[in-house]
């Protein structure tokens, strides 16, 4: 296999050159791989219930258990939840036949009649999910809110007299609704205490926006001291800081890949690193889901056939993954990822957007819970919108990355700078969990979470409803599966002042929708309990307690890094 000048391993004391921020390595020609025999150790947490263990006891990857569990889907409700979808979809094509004739009022932008001969702006076919589905339940999303975003919220009333189309304000507030749809994991969304403080003192002394990207004249001393404190926390080299968090995956994994690469990416991955993967214009294959047999297949199928056609070594292989997935609650295998990336030279991609302030004992995300070393990750990002109550993104890593950023990435190039407050949310709440403050208030919220997590959780599998993901994740899904079910448990929830948030296809498979409750520190233990009792409560009444405790395990097999042994030629 013949080598690029970009792959090509660098000799004596001569230095790699740098390309799209990764220095370049040699992905190697594979050698004999001798597989140990391996045991997988399984324990039993229920009687009924069959939970699978990545832990090793004796030097493995994992240093803590590690427990994610998926129930099957029963037949019966698979079968029921087919039939549902498919007689709205017969339905919506009746519908559709009596707007065409104008039986029916369309409500749905369409094309002008003198321009029937143009190139169609509006695919009919491709919205009729939203003409004839999702209009139906369309009430359980985007309701306005009219208050902080905190452990409870306020929702102003509405009402829709068309079916969904529009709504009416009707001028009254719901209060004290108990939110459980926010990301607010810390609990640092609120509009009193130290950061809403140092937030209000930095606007009367910079003002809210900077009016300049950070390359020309809106480069703060805060936003310096923000960026400083991030590598800091991470525990990396350096960082800088992104106004969205979409973007920083975006407009960043195009200026770190290109042509030539390849990027491994998990099929659950966010609409953003999609996105980013597609901007690259490098080759994309994706993994199961956390399956880290079929990620192990792709590393060594890209390396012993090379490019399509040519044959050639990939300039550069990026593996792309999050540590929290924030649609099934489940946490990435990071310590297997790191050995497979090792071992095949590899690059490592890692969205903490969920997992960051919300993960570890420190809560410096999904790094800090399996205790490893943040240097294994080439790129680490993250956002403040979730954990820190404030907005944007950032990327972390060797300094040698940041300053190619600084320099090639469009969103650093081109974005406008950081509004100074949310800067100093950012700071202050970062600083709270570092306990630079001198307090131990972020340390409390930390723990605060993981026990609400743990607790919730708990109840609700105690309770027989079929829950997805990691038991310390505070992203819980709760399966719901029909179709009628999505609409009626987001509605009979909010009759009894608990706000959630439904999810159905296309965002999910189309038999697994479900309710995904978002846990935070800011939750007292009354809330929970208030919010789990109405949870049981509308679970019986709309017969949602589906589980029989029967787990399919999320992993075939233990990972280990001795299961990989070179031998020589």
């Amino acid at each position: 296999m013949t080598e690029s000048p970009a792959t090509k391993p660098a000799n004596g004391d001569v230095c790699q050159r740098v390309k799209n921020g990764l220095k370049p390595e040699k992905n190697g020609l594979l050698r004999s791989l001798h597989r140990c025999h391996e045991r997988q150790p399984k324990h039993h947490r229920h009687p009924e219930e069959e939970e699978l263990h990545a832990a090793s006891r004796h030097g493995g990857l994992y240093s803590r258990p590690f427990i994610e569990s998926f129930e099957e889907t029963p037949m019966l409700v698979a079968v029921l939840t087919y039939m549902g979808y498919g007689i709205l979809t017969i339905f919506g094509y009746l519908r559709d036949f009596l707007r065409h004739w104008k039986i029916e009022r369309c409500h749905i932008a369409r094309e002008k009649e003198e321009q029937k001969d143009f190139v169609p702006l509006y695919q009919d076919f491709e919205n009729f999910y939203t003409r004839n589905l999702y209009m139906r339940i369309r009430d359980n999303w985007n309701r306005p809110i009219c208050s902080v975003p905190g452990a409870k919220v306020d929702l102003m009333e509405r009402a829709s007299r068309d079916y969904n189309w529009t709504f009416e304000y009707s001028g009254r507030v719901v209060q004290d609704v108990i939110n459980l749809g926010s990301y607010n994991y810390l609990g640092f969304a609120e509009n009193t205490g130290p950061c809403a403080d140092a937030a209000a003192e930095i606007t009367a002394k910079y003002g809210v926006g900077v009016a300049s990207t950070r390359q020309e004249i809106g480069n703060l001393d805060r936003h310096e001291e923000m960026e400083k404190l991030v590598a800091k926390f991470l525990g990396v080299e350096s960082a800088m800081a992104f106004g969205m968090g979409f973007a920083t995956n975006s407009m960043n994994i195009p200026a770190l890949a290109g042509k030539g690469c390849l990027i491994l990416s998990d099929e659950l991955n966010h609409a953003s690193l999609v996105l980013g993967a597609r901007l690259s214009g490098s080759t994309i294959r994706v993994f199961k889901h956390n399956n880290m047999q079929n990620l192990e297949k792709l590393l060594r199928e890209a390396i012993v056939h090379g490019q399509p056609r040519t044959h050639r070594p990939w300039k550069k292989i990026l593996i792309v993954v999050e540590g929290i997935y924030s649609m099934e609650g489940s946490i990435v295998r990071l310590p297997e990822v790191i050995a497979l990336k090792k071992h095949y030279r590899a690059y490592l991609y890692l969205d903490e957007a969920h997992s960051i302030g919300a993960l570890g004992p420190r809560g410096r995300g999904v790094v800090d819970y399996f205790g490893l070393d943040p240097c294994d990750v080439d790129v680490m990002m993250g956002t403040f919108t979730k954990s820190f109550g404030a907005a944007g993104g950032y990327i972390a890593g060797k300094r040698e990355l940041i300053e190619y950023l600084r320099s090639h990435s469009h969103s650093a190039v081109y974005a406008s700078s950081m509004s100074p407050p949310v800067v100093e949310q950012i700071i202050t709440s970062m600083k709270c969990i570092m306990g630079e403050d001198g307090t131990t208030i972020g340390c409390e919220r930390v723990r605060q979470l993981a026990e609400n997590t743990v607790y919730f959780r708990k109840r609700l599998r105690e309770m027989g409803f079929i829950i997805y993901g990691n038991e310390d994740s505070p992203v819980v899904p709760m399966m719901l599966y029909m179709p009628a079910k999505i609409g009626a448990f987001g509605r009979e929830m909010l009759r009894r002042n608990i706000g959630v948030v439904v999810v159905g296809f296309p965002a999910t498979p189309i038999i697994e929708s479900r309710a995904r409750f978002c846990i935070s520190a800011a939750h007292t233990k009354d809330m929970l309990n208030r919010a789990l009792n109405v949870i049981s409560e509308v679970g019986d009444l709309l017969q949602l307690k589906y589980s029989r405790h029967r787990i399919q395990p999320s992993l075939h097999r233990p990972f280990d890094d001795n299961v990989y042994e070179d031998i020589d030629d």
